[in-house]
């Protein structure tokens, strides 16, 4: 009877004790005891990857780390423990490769000193062998590209245009071979069409080939001392309250009246290149960032004719000063294209809504075509500020991705192979690497009220959303803002990931566009603008604001870059609607 008792006794305690262990508190004493095993393992095996380490007198081996004996109850644990080391060790080492290669490409990037050099060297790296950055270009190689494809060759009426992409136009061809050569010949003379435009005639404003090609023509007359070639002399928009957005708007009102009068417009002082980063002749020049709007030739003839009174006062140059400002701002758009807006297709999204109808659709389309003309190609100066912008944005996500894919233990492996022809002379014309989709993102607040209405950001980001359920892929968005609160505000869209240009903001809404800017100084101030307009351009998706001139320019741009058919969200109409 007392025997029953008794396991009667230790039956109940057994099922005490195994309810207590089931028990909500008593599991998280046990896990809060096994992961302060953990990472204390953790801790005392990176202290001792050499062996020994010491805190002041007291000296600790490696040794006192190792399993205890198979019959001790905690070497199941240990065994989990050290399954975390390894895992957590090859994160570290994969975090600093990552982190080795990034800093690589910035030394490359910004021809960094002998020193931080030197410091690559003692990890075996050396220019020659660095995996290729995807996301960078060769800024010297591509602008000496693009100073061929702008240039005549010979007496041809048109620079090498031909069916050949990128650098395949300088291959060495065999001197037997005729048929390439004249083949290569008989396409310069048909006159192919200009390779600034991406896509096809339905990926772009209408006649966009064509109008940009006859602009490039006009603007490059065969001979400039031709006593019937007329020009039109002009320095860029500086009134204080004229933003770039303005400037460039004026600029393409004043493009489309030396197309109306067969003028060569020459444009003259830029304001905001005139800081230390443009060197030489391109300091307070538009060619200090992309490639001017007429030859060098040209150029000279017209400021020899400025200082003739006769050629003022025939007509022969004329300047700004010779058109009223509404003539510039809303003079009739060239028709010797015809009518190509009327035909234009309602890719712009108000509201839900496709706006078909627009009071200005002539002046939409000139303005895009002269913008794209106009930056048709970037000069070496901004193809290094866009290299910086993507380094800084995307080159760790670049270097990670490299990395998964070498096979070798870089950089002890190191990748140094010669390069082959079709890396050379194809991949090499390839567009740098961002991630994408990558959605850009405009969003113009501050003294903007004045003249629009001014939306928050969460209104954006509804738009981007609407984008997001029928791409569900995209995650990715370039944003660019002049507010500190917009920046603020992206910490509530975890599920995105935002990228920016590294600039001091606004703090407050009641501070002017020409404040700010002045704060930022000259240089500052127009370089990353840009920055950010190049990358909205060469985007998959779009969101802004048309009642901003800067976007409606963007618009402009990707319009008559491939982009029409992605099509434009706007927070907002602008006053033509």
């Amino acid at each position: 009877m007392e025997g029953q008792n008794q396991k009667s006794i230790e039956r109940k305690l057994s099922q005490k004790a195994m309810q207590m262990g089931n028990s909500f508190p008593c599991q998280i004493c046990v896990v809060g005891f096994l992961c302060g095993v953990c990472i204390t393992s953790l801790f005392m095996a990176a202290l001792t990857s050499f062996g020994t380490f010491q805190f002041g007198p007291i000296s600790f081996s490696a040794m006192f780390l190792m399993p205890n004996s198979a019959g001790n109850s905690s070497s199941h644990v240990n065994t989990k423990c050290n399954i975390k080391v390894k895992e957590t060790e090859r994160l570290w080492d994969n975090n600093e490769k990552v982190s080795l290669l990034y800093s690589a490409w910035s030394a490359v990037l910004t021809k960094s000193t002998t020193g931080v050099n030197e410091h690559l060297k003692k990890h075996g790296i050396s220019e020659d062998s660095l995996p290729n950055a995807p996301h960078l270009e060769n800024c010297k190689v591509k602008t000496q590209l693009y100073e061929n494809l702008d240039t005549r060759a010979g007496n041809e009426n048109f620079p090498p245009w031909t069916v050949w992409k990128g650098f395949l136009d300088t291959l060495p061809v065999d001197a037997s071979n005729e048929q390439i050569k004249n083949f290569r010949h008989h396409a310069v003379s048909k006159g192919a069409y200009p390779p600034w435009i991406a896509g096809s005639d339905d990926e772009n404003y209408p006649l966009t080939r064509k109008v940009q090609r006859d602009i490039w023509i006009h603007q490059h007359p065969l001979n400039c001392s031709d006593p019937n070639v007329k020009f039109l002399v002009t320095d860029w928009e500086r009134l204080p309250g004229f933003g770039m957005g303005a400037q460039i708007a004026g600029m393409c009102g004043l493009l489309g009246i030396a197309t109306n009068e067969g003028r060569v417009l020459v444009a003259n002082f830029y304001n905001r290149a005139d800081h230390d980063g443009c060197k030489g002749s391109s300091r307070s020049s538009w060619s200090c960032y992309f490639f001017p709007e007429t030859s060098l030739e040209c150029r000279q003839r017209a400021f020899e004719l400025m200082k003739s009174e006769d050629a003022l006062s025939k007509g022969i140059v004329t300047t700004k000063e010779s058109y009223t400002s509404k003539h510039i701002w809303a003079g009739p758009t060239p028709r010797k294209w015809g009518t190509p807006w009327n035909y234009m297709q309602p890719t712009t999204d108000i509201n839900g809504t496709l706006m078909a109808s627009h009071r200005k659709m002539d002046r939409r389309w000139w303005r895009a075509q002269a913008v794209r003309y106009l930056m048709r190609f970037p000069t070496e100066y901004t193809c290094n500020l866009m290299n910086e912008a993507r380094h800084a944005a995307f080159g760790k996500l670049a270097a990670k991705m490299v990395l998964e894919s070498l096979h070798g233990d870089w950089p002890k492996e190191n990748s140094d192979q010669p390069r082959s022809d079709i890396a050379k002379y194809v991949w090499s014309n390839h567009k740098p690497w961002v991630p994408r989709p990558l959605l850009s993102m405009h969003v113009r607040m501050g003294d903007k009220a004045c003249e629009m209405k001014v939306v928050e950001f969460e209104e954006y980001m509804q738009l981007a959303g609407r984008i997001r359920r029928h791409f569900p892929y995209l995650n990715n968005i370039w944003i660019s803002t002049e507010m500190q609160e917009v920046i603020d505000q992206t910490r509530e869209y975890p599920h995105w990931k935002f990228h920016y240009t590294k600039v001091k903001r606004q703090g407050r809404t009641n501070m002017s566009m020409a404040e700010y800017e002045a704060s930022l100084g000259r240089e500052t101030s127009t370089n990353y603008p840009l920055v950010n307009f190049l990358m909205a351009a060469d985007s998959d998706y779009f969101v802004g604001v048309l009642g901003s001139t800067w976007s409606f320019l963007i618009d402009g741009m990707r319009n008559t870059g491939g982009k029409v058919m992605s099509g434009y969200l706007s927070v907002n109409k602008d006053r033509f609607w």
